[in-house]
């Protein structure tokens, strides 16, 4: 009889335990680097300007459905100007892959890692570091999910990354040169 009522316990035990890891199991998924998108908004005192740059790696990680972590590497070589055409679309274009901008020769990728997600109901509240010209900051920003998709927009300070060119905080009299301190990246990643 005991033989049996230990053998009952030792089923109940380890079928708790296979059910919780299961129930607690962290599922790491790749994300699909052709259907993910990413642009940049880039503004001015007089206008702003967009773009793109293209995800070169990403995976990110689940427990029972909510984001744990991840990361995504961005391919800077990528990145293009989409509002303006021609000469001027390719002066800008020169101009954000040299060393006044994103230094593109010397820093071809861009990195982010995800180190912790907070949740008040469907929003997830993300910390992560992102590494930018070889310089690594932190940075907090929201993200939503729908039909095995992310979607945030992440507002970064460019000067935190050594990227000065026309910043009111660095630079006097600029006027009308003044570009922001701050441009947003748009993201929406297809897992």
């Amino acid at each position: 009889m005991k033989q049996i009522l230990l053998f009952i316990l030792m089923s109940v035990g380890i079928t708790s335990l296979v059910y919780s890891q299961a129930e607690n199991e962290e599922v790491a998924l790749d994300i699909n680097t052709q259907e993910s998108t990413i642009e940049w908004i880039g503004e001015k005192i007089t206008g702003k300007h967009n773009g793109t740059v293209s995800l070169k790696s990403g995976q990110l990680m689940f427990n029972d459905g909510l984001l744990i972590g991840g990361s995504i590497t961005m391919d800077m070589t990528s990145i293009t100007v989409d509002d303006l055409q021609g000469e001027w679309g390719n002066k800008l274009l020169g101009h954000l892959k040299s060393d006044d901008f994103f230094s593109v020769s010397n820093y071809n990728t861009a990195y982010m890692e995800i180190t912790n997600v907070d949740y008040t109901d469907d929003i997830a509240h993300i910390t992560a570091e992102l590494e930018i010209k070889g310089i690594t900051q932190p940075i907090t920003f929201q993200s939503t999910f729908e039909d095995n998709s992310a979607q945030a927009t992440i507002v970064i300070d460019r000067t935190k990354y050594d990227i000065k060119y026309g910043s009111g905080k660095f630079f006097d009299n600029l006027g009308d040169k003044t570009i922001s301190d701050e441009f947003k990246l748009i993201i929406n990643l297809v897992y």
